[in-house]
């Protein structure tokens, strides 16, 4: 008897147990299915774009040298002492002008005072040698160059050498002038990599001539080596990675969800990409707020918003 009433026990505690743990395992159960359909629900504020097709401007920057496209140091045609000096830095001459003189007299022997000529037109770029200095004929009076034909020499890194042609363009920028770009294009290539540097040198001018820019002056040169153009480019805040695969979301037509695309992506300028594959002109893709979204995910457009005011307007 004391034995069938411990079977009785065991048989409602197994009744009562299944019966918790299926109520347990609904209610565990809905509380999924309700976080699913919360989720569904649940639509994200992002800003989109649409996309066009675009050109990227790639680029190397480097450093360079301004100075004069002639400029040449004068020496005299006789040794002996400088007599006369009719120039000073900065002064500007004329081809042929006489800038200064040189007697060639020793003790006992006397001869005619030898003219120092500027074999080009030009500034003065460099402060004379006083009166009374001693000088050879391998001694440079001072230096004239033609301040208003200037160039830029700079030295490119060899891994960019394949690019490097003449009429490339650039923009120079000089310390002086910090927010102001000056236009230049590469007019000499040299012919040869320095062994040591890994560099080749070229040689820039001016589009426009301007004051402002000074022999002596290091500037910065932000040279364009190559237009990458022919696709849409995306920034990379607006792609995912996921699983080795880059994605973008595209606003499907509803304009209320979106469309997990995959992309593949091609060159890039400063974080910004061209898309090979996956997307196309006139497509709407997110641009912010990718990080929350996945596939069907319902959005609030900020950007569709405000163009939709605007038209109202």
């Amino acid at each position: 008897m004391k034995l069938k009433k411990e079977y009785i026990i065991l048989i409602a505690a197994i009744i009562i147990a299944a019966v918790c743990a299926f109520f347990g395992l609904k209610a565990i159960y809905g509380k999924k299915q309700m976080s699913k359909r919360s989720y569904a629900q649940t639509s994200f504020s992002v800003a989109t774009k649409v996309l066009e097709e675009q050109t990227l401007h790639d680029y190397v920057i480097t450093n360079g040298e301004i100075e004069s496209q002639r400029q040449v140091e004068i020496y005299p045609d006789q040794a002996g002492k400088l007599v006369e000096c009719y120039v000073s830095l900065g002064t500007q001459v004329k081809r042929g002008q006489v800038i200064a003189k040189v007697d060639p007299s020793s003790p006992g022997v006397y001869f005619a005072l030898s003219p120092v000529i500027s074999p080009i037109s030009g500034s003065i770029l460099s402060t004379p040698l006083r009166t009374g200095a001693t000088v050879s004929k391998s001694t440079p009076i001072t230096i004239v160059g033609d301040t208003n034909n200037l160039q830029v020499t700079a030295n490119i890194p060899e891994r960019y050498v394949s690019f490097l042609k003449t009429g490339l363009k650039a923009d120079v920028k000089v310390q002086a002038y910090p927010d102001v770009v000056f236009p230049a294009s590469i007019t000499k290539v040299s012919p040869v990599v320095d062994k040591l540097s890994r560099t080749k040198q070229i040689i820039l001018t001016f589009d426009h001539n301007d004051e402002r820019i000074n022999a002596g002056m290091f500037g910065q040169v932000i040279l364009y080596i190559r237009d990458l153009s022919g696709t849409v480019v995306m920034d990379s805040s607006s792609i995912q990675t996921r699983a080795d695969k880059t994605y973008a979301f595209v606003v499907k037509e509803d304009g209320e969800t979106v469309e997990q695309r995959e992309v593949t992506l091609g060159e890039q300028v400063d974080g910004v990409y061209q898309i090979y594959s996956g997307l196309k002109v006139g497509e709407r893709v997110v641009t912010e707020g990718v990080a929350s979204l996945s596939e069907g995910a319902k959005i609030i457009d900020v950007n569709a918003s405000k163009e939709n005011k605007k038209g109202d307007e």
